[in-house]
This record gives structure tokens, sequence and C-alpha cells, in this order.
């Protein structure tokens, strides 16, 4: 039986990814904040679940409780992105039976310093899981949805990849190379009909701005507060619906107005 036929009998749980059935969406990083809410957004919209974590297990199980409650299955996939073999380990015998509709590149990682003191182990670590988790990924579905002709990838990038912010010298480099890296696919696979989009979240209420000051951020963002996750995980949830199927190569900001680009 040939790789197509096997991903058009292939089954997860109550889905078939190609006839009828629910479609599938893939989240990386999904246990907590943005990935999480993604997760049980994407849920609500009929999406079983795929979801990546590399460390918090008890995270991940709670966002898997919350898909379930919305109906939909969740198949939990412990892996580290930075890690080429370990994911192919991992996504590969999904792979060859099923192939995600959704794609949500949301793992990520800083590592704040002033460039003048950073360390290049802060620097190499921050773009290895923005940039090389998403190339090990995505590289590893792009080809099932190809061949399927359709789908949807969203990278989770960030205000700091638009606009850049002191001490982020790392993230900013890795989510402004996310962004191009997002233009630059969208123009590759859009005649496929695989849709490549990003949101660039701001100040998110997450574990990643828990020990931020206040005091001085709050008066940066004109809607006057931090954003919830479960608003970024709306726009995600545009991107993968029917609404969005002409937009490609944008990147949507969700920030409370910190750039206006």
């Amino acid at each position: 039986m040939t790789k197509r036929k096997k991903a058009e009998t292939g089954r997860q749980g109550k889905g078939i990814t190609r006839g009828s059935g629910p479609k599938i969406a893939l989240v990386t990083g999904g246990g907590r904040g943005i990935g999480a809410a993604v997760a049980v957004a994407l849920a609500g919209d009929g999406f079983d679940i795929w979801l990546n974590f590399r460390q918090d297990q008890e995270a991940a199980e709670q966002t898997a409780r919350n898909v379930e409650k919305a109906g939909r299955t969740c198949r939990l996939l412990r892996f580290d992105v930075t890690d080429p073999d370990g994911a192919r380990e991992k996504l590969e015998p999904l792979l060859d039976r099923e192939t995600p509709f959704a794609l949500v590149n949301n793992a990520g990682l800083i590592r704040d310093a002033l460039m003048v003191w950073m360390s290049y182990e802060e620097w190499k670590e921050v773009l290895s899981v923005n940039l090389d988790g998403f190339f090990h990924v995505t590289k590893l579905v792009l080809r099932s949805m190809l061949v399927q002709r359709e789908g949807r990838i969203v990278n989770v990038a960030s205000t700091s990849g638009l606009m850049g912010l002191p001490g982020q010298v790392n993230y900013s480099a890795a989510k402004a190379g996310l962004i191009g890296a997002t233009r630059t696919l969208a123009r590759e696979v859009a005649g496929r009909n695989v849709l490549v989009n990003a949101v660039a979240p701001g100040f998110i209420e997450t574990a990643m701005t828990g020990d931020l000051p206040m005091e001085s951020i709050l008066p940066m963002i004109p809607a006057g507060r931090l954003g919830k996750p479960e608003e970024v995980a709306e726009v995600v949830r545009f991107l993968c619906s029917d609404a969005a199927s002409y937009i490609t190569g944008q990147v949507l900001s969700v920030d409370g107005g910190i750039y206006m680009g």
C-alpha cells in the first residue's frame, strides 16, 4: 500500500484526515499559555489535536483534558522541537497515516539580556527553539500537506520581531527570521492551497511575562493592559478556518496597539 493510500485510510481516535471526519491540528509548545489556548480554541472548531510539549507533562495533560471537554481527541507528543531525530521519531509514524490540516508553530523560548552581556549559549538556544524548531517540524508536515493539496500553517512570532525591544536581540532576531520564513514559504506553497501566516503577540499574560516590570510596560500599550492567551488563540483559530481561505503571507499583530507599522 502506498503512503498516499495509507493516509487516505488511516485513522486516529474518532477522526479521519481525508474524506469524512474531523481535521487534525498539530500545536507545538502546547502545554501552557498561548499554545494551550490555541489547542482548546481549535478543538472548539472541531479539530482533533496533536499536542507537542517538551517538559511539563502535568500541564500538557491538563490541556488534553480541556480539549476532550470540548469533545475532541488529544494525542500528546513529547519531544524537543530542536532535535530533528526526536521530531522525526514521533511524527513520521503518524504522518504515514494522517496529515494535519493545521500546524501551529508555537514553541518558543526567551533568554533576555542586553547584547553586551548576552552569552553565545543564550543567543543560540533562543534561535534554535524559535527557528530550528519551526524548520524541523514544518519540513516533516509540509510534504504531506502538499500531497493532500491543503493546509494551514500559523507561526507564532512576536511584536519583538517587528519592532525590537531592548534586551531581546536574540529573541527579536529569531522572531524576525520566523516572519521572513513565513512570507517566503507562503509564496512557495500557495499554489498547492497551503496557506502560511503568522501572528505577532505583544505582552500576553503567560509565564514569559510574569516577572516583567508592569509599571514600565503598561504605559507602552495603547490598550492599557496585557493581552490574554485566548485573544491570540482566536486569531489563530480564524487563520485556520475557511473564513481565511484567501489570506497568506500575512502577519497579524495581537498587541494592544504597540506596533502599528
